[in-house]
């Protein structure tokens, strides 16, 4: 047995009043199982289910027709349910009629037309009011090919809205198998329609017979005086009272509809002119938008909007459209200059010179500003260096304001931020012949010469402006300065082939600021090696005092700083090669100071004027016994302490076993005395520092070994008494014995004259550990026992060449 369906309940609608063909949402209950069981829909009378949309059980969405009741209820008829009822209303509200002479900020166009199936008002032409099908019959077409039709009648056409249309064309076409009965019955419809319409016109006219008869009896009785009177004076008066008269009421009915037809014409203008507005807001509002996104820095929705206006409105004809955009153009050019000039500003960051270049070029401006950044950056950094010495040298002289002059190399110095040359200093690549650093006093600051506080602050400057100098060439080479449209515009590769043009002209840069480095720093340390010339831009450093060797030592690790930063960057090694020059000039400068300050010399000079007794020999240990005397000498092998302590061994033996006794003999041979208490003292000292340099090298060689040796002994909770039977020793002792073949290697490396002491030495530390670390087991199983024993064996076996008697 089916479900009975219970009847339609309207219980909402939205919304609840509107005038006619408002589109309204209604809900319910029971409103139809779909489209085809909706069979009616009326609001407030009316049927409305032409417009009606059945969306589901519960809504149905439709448009009001033009009821004629002001309110009413909403019914809804299905097949399933029957006749519906309602629980709300809807309220239809008329539409204000304006007459042709009442005033109204809007002119009413009759040829406006809304359409239902389309849901939007259309504008639609005289023609287009034609039927599309005159004469009420269905259509037959296909019959006869379009060729053949075109073939028979040429010239005509069957659209009977044509100039050429044929009625024969038409009938073929349309009505082909249309009985003849048919089209006669459709041709009396048709000219019963046109004098319907006929009769429509004249209706018009009808009613306004009555003033033209009236005018007509006015004339008639005018004309019936003017016969009585019979005298030209009354007549012409009449004539001209009655012209007059109808001239004032064609003037007033002209004043009247002129008023009108202004009313219309200057509101079709507003509404036009509204229209354009709205519909180009986008480029009228534009000058003042750009102005705005200036202001923010919000440079690439300028670009964005310029674009666009620019696609659209470049080549417009319009004058009004040309004068709005000449604006825009106005504003671009603006900004145009004001992102060169912040582009040119230093200092500034690689990200907003990159940034720069990249607005400019999307705003085609003329000219090459990557180019023109490169030029400004090179200038600056010039500049820069050279402003560094002048500073200097004017407060080694005394003459720096610094009410005018902000930067004193003191205030360099006591920056509390870390300059870029400290940055790369302390993170420098040991590998890569990193700097050997000294340690400072806490007054550095104020003991360091002013020649090494100006090197150091050269090389800041160099470090902390010319990479990103460099990097801004490789993007302006590879063309990555440029967005997605320079791309498109050819940007990338007009940049690609200036800077193919450019390139000698940059590597001129890059050599001109190594060469102005170079220089600034011999006129600081070696002048003599400068021109007159030069040494008057480069040179003017009042203090003669000669640099000690520690000092030019550390003028030497900055030189090489610079020059790693460099080599990083991947610059060709030709445009360096004058750096290199001044780090060999440099090292055979410290040399020769060092010796100068030895107290080899200084000896040789007490010798040759005091005798024996007046020789004092108390002072003579210190400088030699300072590392400084050797760091600067083969700084190319020391990337750590270790191999530094071992530099310095080995240049003890060689003191002690070669340069002493050559010495003697050469003062005995010239006749000097008192050389056997020096040659004892020095030795000596020598002896002593080679003492505590070799333990201080064992201690940090020797002691991660030997510290090694327990934890992995006993790694994985291993027992004597309950382990596995041997295959072999385990990762703790070849882990050992790995890291002796290391020191190994690094001592050879230096000098294999160490080779035994040192190896000798860590192994005693070893093979005490082991023989503690044995004696500290309380009982051995027979696999525990044999394990043991063959891992002493592998170890001694190992090491045999450098075993020593306690060792054993």
């Amino acid at each position: 047995m089916s479900r009975v369906r219970q009847p339609p309940l309207v219980t909402g609608i939205s919304p609840n009043e509107g005038t006619s063909w408002t589109k309204v949402t209604i809900r319910g209950e029971n409103l139809g199982t779909g489209p085809a069981d909706l069979v009616g829909l009326s609001i407030c009378g009316h049927n409305c289910l032409l417009t009606a949309e059945w969306m589901s059980a519960s809504k149905i969405v439709c448009r009001v027709g033009p009821a004629k009741d002001d309110k009413g209820e909403i019914i809804v008829t299905t097949k399933s349910g029957g006749h519906g009822t309602s629980t709300v209303s809807f309220k239809l509200l008329k539409a204000e009629k304006i007459g042709i002479l009442d005033q109204s900020a809007v002119w009413v166009d009759e040829m406006n037309y809304y359409d239902m199936r389309t849901d939007r008002y259309k504008g639609i032409s005289p023609l287009s009011l034609r039927p599309s099908n005159p004469l009420g019959i269905d259509f037959d077409k296909g019959k006869v090919p379009l060729k053949d039709l075109e073939a028979l009648f040429p010239g005509v056409s069957g659209e009977f809205t044509s100039e050429n249309f044929s009625a024969t064309w038409y009938l073929i076409e349309n009505h082909s198998v249309t009985s003849f009965d048919q089209l006669r019955m459709a041709a009396s419809n048709l000219k019963k329609q046109a004098t319907k319409k006929n009769e429509g016109s004249l209706a018009y006219v009808k009613g306004g017979l009555s003033t033209f008869f009236e005018a007509q009896d006015a004339l008639a009785a005018i004309h019936q005086r003017l016969e009585s009177d019979g005298t030209e004076r009354v007549e012409g008066s009449m004539t001209q009272r009655l012209e007059n008269v109808l001239n004032r009421a064609s003037d007033t009915a002209d004043t009247l509809f002129q008023e009108v037809l202004g009313r219309k014409d200057k509101a079709d203008s507003t509404r036009n002119a509204l229209n354009v507005l709205q519909r180009f807001k986008f480029l009228f509002n534009l000058p003042l938008n750009i102005e705005r996104n200036i202001q923010k820095g919000d440079y690439d929705v300028v670009i964005n909007d310029y674009e666009k206006a620019k696609s659209l409105f470049s080549n417009t004809e319009v004058s009004v459209f040309k004068k709005v955009y000449a604006e825009v153009e106005t504003r671009i050019g603006a900004l145009r200059s004001l992102l060169l000039d912040k582009l040119l500003e230093t200092p500034s960051t690689l990200h907003d010179q990159k940034r720069y270049i990249r607005y400019l070029s999307d705003l085609h401006a003329s000219g090459d500003p990557a180019w023109q950044c490169i030029s400004a950056q090179h200038k600056w950094i010039l500049g820069l260096m050279q402003n560094c010495k002048e500073e200097f040298i004017n407060y080694q002289r005394g003459e720096l304001n610094t009410r005018t002059h902000t930067h004193t190399p003191l205030d360099l110095e006591g920056d509390p931020r870390p300059s870029a040359f400290s940055r790369i200093r302390d993170t420098a690549p040991l590998s890569k012949g990193g700097i050997l650093h000294t340690p400072r006093h806490s007054t550095w600051h104020y003991e360091t010469p002013q020649q090494v506080q100006f090197v150091e602050k050269l090389s800041d400057v160099v470090i902390g402006q010319l990479p990103n100098f460099w990097k801004l060439w490789i993007s302006y080479v590879n063309g990555s300065l440029f967005s997605e449209t320079g791309e498109k515009s050819g940007q990338v590769e007009k940049s690609k082939k200036n800077a193919r043009q450019r390139q000698n002209d940059f590597k001129k840069m890059i050599e001109e600021v190594t060469h102005r480095l170079v220089k600034l720093v011999r006129g600081a340390l070696l002048p003599s090696t400068l021109t007159e010339l030069e040494l008057k831009l480069y040179g003017g450093w009042e203090n003669k005092t000669e640099l000690t060797g520690p000092w030019l030592t550390q003028v030497i690790h900055t030189v090489r700083v610079i020059f790693e930063a460099l080599v990083a960057l991947e610059i060709p090694n030709d445009l360096l090669q004058v750096i290199q020059d001044l780090l060999l000039e440099l090292r055979h400068h410290c040399l020769l100071v060092t010796l100068h300050h030895t107290v080899f010399i200084n000896c040789l000079e007490q010798l040759s004027t005091k005798t024996d007794r007046d020789i004092d020999t108390s002072h003579m240990s210190v400088d030699l016994a300072s590392p400084n005397l050797f760091s600067g000498i083969q700084e190319d092998f020391c990337p750590t302490l270790e191999q530094r302590l071992l530099i310095i061994l080995s240049n003890c033996q060689y003191l002690e076993k070669h340069t002493f006794l050559n010495l003697a003999e050469h003062f005995e041979k010239h006749g000097f005395t008192g050389t056997e208490k020096i040659t004892r003292v020095t030795v000596h000292a020598v002896k002593e520092l080679d003492e505590s340099l070799f333990d201080a090298y064992i201690e940090r060689k020797s002691d991660p070994i030997v510290g090694s040796l327990e934890p992995g002994i006993y790694a994985g909770h291993f027992d004597w008494r309950d382990c596995s039977t041997p295959t072999g020793v385990r990762n703790y002792l070849k882990e050992a014995l790995v890291n002796i073949i290391t020191v190994h290697a690094e001592v050879f490396t230096v000098s294999k004259d160490l080779v035994p002491r040192v190896l000798t030495r860590i192994i005693e530390g070893v093979a005490e550990e082991m023989s503690r670390l044995m004696q500290c087991v309380s009982s051995f199983s027979k696999n525990g026992a044999i394990q043991a024993r063959l891992e002493i064996d592998s170890l001694r076996d190992a090491v045999a060449s450098y075993l020593s008697s306690e060792s054993q």
